[in-house]
């Protein structure tokens, strides 16, 4: 209100000061141009050139509303197309949740442009496009989820991994975090993806690698953990007495080193551990070096007993089987009722040529455990010696327990 007023004042003076100046005669202007000539009073020619810095002015404000007004327009339909893509987005994910993957596509790929999160329509849409089985289109939808936000190149390296796994590609899985693990060497879910690669490849040597980095970052449990280094290392062993036996078809007398060597690479706990100690054992055996088998278990066996080892034990044939015979005889007295100790015994026995001893034994196992071993042994040495009635009634015996037969009545003989 205030101004509106001054204005009117203004003007009211203005015109006051022109009605008063138009008495005076001031002389006139001459504008010459080029051929032209004007010439006009000085009062006209004052108001020429008012008006036209009023126009001029006018002017001007107009074209800064025009721009302010398209540029509200433009906002206006911007901020319209933000919000279809937030719901395009929303149905995009909802139907990729109900597994409705073609629609899911469409909607987040064709939302993606004026999405506040691009990357995110488009590793869920290369998640559509692999349950839909177009790879080709994963990997463009990944490749513009890389363009669309930078810094992105973990998240699409990993949601790429992640899919050739799915996929099962594993060489690609591997390749793609191999790269990923350059750029980030300790980050925990890469780890853990390519522990499962690892793990599908069956490489056992490069799970081996990685075993300590999987524990320093805590990626599993410890029970995980060590289940996983049993496995790994129980089949590098076994990898290990595979090349054993090739050199040893080539040359009979090849040592044993790769596998000895692998067992002295072994962390403490396995080599402490009962059934990584039991395969290494059957290996040895099973390679011919009994006399290095039986001095492993006994000096485990003094230590830690186990009803595996002592098994074992009784099926190897040592450097002196009659002081292997003695020592387990010793061990009889800490343990006088342990079965398996008493089959290993009576096969010492056996392997000390003690046949009535050896049938003790058998008959003393039995007695407290009826174990298909012990009846087999028993029945094996019934026949050798002269008593074939005896050793097929035990045979039989052990027949029907091994197929589950029940107590049915039979004829007598």
């Amino acid at each position: 209100m205030i101004r509106l007023l001054l204005i009117i004042l203004l003007a009211l003076l203005i015109g006051t000061g022109l009605s008063l100046g138009l008495q005076y005669d001031l002389g006139y202007i001459r504008i010459s141009l080029g051929h032209y000539l004007i010439e006009t009073n000085f009062w006209v020619g004052l108001g020429v050139i008012i008006a036209l810095v009023v126009l001029t002015v006018l002017t001007i404000n107009v074209i800064r509303r025009l721009r302010t007004s398209t540029g509200l327009v433009a906002g206006w339909i911007a901020r319209g197309n933000e919000r279809r893509a937030r719901r395009r987005t929303t149905q995009g994910l909802l139907a990729l949740a109900e597994g409705n993957w073609p629609r899911a596509r469409k909607l987040l790929t064709s939302s993606a442009s004026h999405a506040d999160t691009p990357l995110i329509n488009y590793l869920a849409a290369a998640q559509a496009s692999f349950e839909s089985g177009d790879h080709e289109a994963v990997d463009e939808l990944l490749r513009k989820a890389f363009d669309s936000t930078p810094g992105s190149d973990m998240a699409v390296g990993i949601t790429q991994a992640q899919l050739q796994l799915a996929g099962n590609r594993l060489e690609q899985a591997l390749a793609t975090l191999v790269r990923l693990r350059k750029q980030s060497p300790h980050h925990p879910f890469v780890l853990k993806l390519l522990k499962n690669t690892y793990l599908r490849l069956e490489d056992w040597r490069e799970l081996s690698r990685l075993l300590p980095e999987l524990r320093k970052r805590s990626v599993l449990s410890e029970a995980e953990l060590n289940d996983l280094e049993r496995q790994v290392w129980h089949n590098l062993l076994e990898r290990a007495a595979e090349d054993c036996r090739r050199q040893q078809k080539q040359e009979p007398d090849a040592s044993l080193e790769p596998l000895t060597r692998l067992w002295d690479e072994l962390p403490g706990f396995l080599r402490r551990d009962e059934y990584t100690i039991r395969d290494y054992a059957r290996l040895l055996a099973s390679l011919g070096d009994e006399v290095q088998t039986e001095t492993l278990l006994r000096k485990v066996l003094r230590n830690h007993w186990s009803d595996e080892l002592i098994n074992l034990y009784g099926r190897v044939k040592g450097q002196k089987p009659d002081e292997q015979l003695l020592l387990a005889e010793q061990w009889l007295k800490d343990r006088p009722n342990n079965p398996e100790l008493l089959l290993a015994l009576g096969r010492l026995s056996l392997r000390n040529e003690l046949w009535g001893k050896a049938r003790e034994y058998f008959e003393t196992s039995l007695r407290l455990k009826r174990s298909r071993e012990a009846l087999a042994e028993l029945s094996r040495l019934n026949a050798h010696m002269g008593e074939e009635e005896a050793s097929v009634k035990l045979l039989m015996q052990g027949l029907a327990k091994d197929n589950g037969l029940p107590e049915l009545p039979m004829p007598r003989a």
